[in-house]
């Protein structure tokens, strides 16, 4: 499994690079939007096509976190080009 709770951590080397940059591209567009409400979005991890988020800070409470969601969701698959199921974990290691 790829594990990122911090974005300033160096990549690891291996053949799924490409693909995790490419997820923590997307989480980064949206990121702003988030910080500006009060909340954010960290990457938990990749597995396969299970992307594992935590929201933290407003959006764990927000009503729209689930439409939130599906905006990381829809931004990730755009930048794949390819599906993925985005997994909400409450309580991963993050921010």
């Amino acid at each position: 499994m790829l594990a990122r709770q911090d974005v300033n951590t160096p990549v690891p080397v291996g053949a799924d690079d490409d693909r995790l940059r490419l997820i923590e591209a997307a989480i980064e567009e949206i990121r702003p939007n988030l910080r500006r409400d009060g909340g954010d979005c960290v990457l938990v991890g990749v597995e396969g096509r299970e992307v594992r988020v935590k929201l933290t800070g407003a959006c764990m409470f927000c009503k729209l976190s689930a439409a939130t969601l599906e905006g990381i969701q829809s931004r990730i698959v755009e930048r794949l080009g390819e599906f993925v199921r985005l997994v909400p974990v409450p309580g991963a290691p993050g921010r």
